[in-house]
């Protein structure tokens, strides 16, 4: 058994698919129109991952106050200042996890507000 995809509440899909695309360097695996109102299928595939994000339409463009998605990288201090290069909202710089000692992550918002976590384990 594996995960096909998570779903991550988005507001805007173009504007989405732009950032994960270009910030986070995901590709568009699918993207087919679903319905009379515009709204479409999308599925974005991250490099060497098997299960997709699947865009649900966001019911408002209110920040999340909590973690939506949980990322992995080794460099988590790398990964942030890239992300700040590209002028991404960092919400906590790299830090040790407090809930597993030897354990770095930080936290950044993408497009639609969703709140992130990039951790290296």
């Amino acid at each position: 058994m594996r995960v096909k995809f998570a779903e991550l509440p988005v507001v805007d899909q173009d504007r989405a698919i732009a950032f994960y695309t270009r910030v986070l360097g995901c590709t568009v695996a699918a993207d087919a129109p679903m319905g009379d109102d515009g709204w479409r299928w999308v599925e974005l595939a991250f490099p060497g991952a098997e299960t997709h994000l699947h865009f649900l339409r966001r019911e408002n463009d209110e920040p999340s106050d909590d973690p939506v998605l949980v990322l992995v990288d080794s460099d988590v201090p790398g990964a942030a200042k890239g992300l700040r290069d590209q002028n991404v909202e960092i919400v906590s710089e790299p830090q040790d996890a407090p809930w597993a000692p030897g354990t770095t992550f930080a936290e950044f918002r993408d497009s639609e507000g969703n709140r992130m976590v990039i951790t290296d384990r």
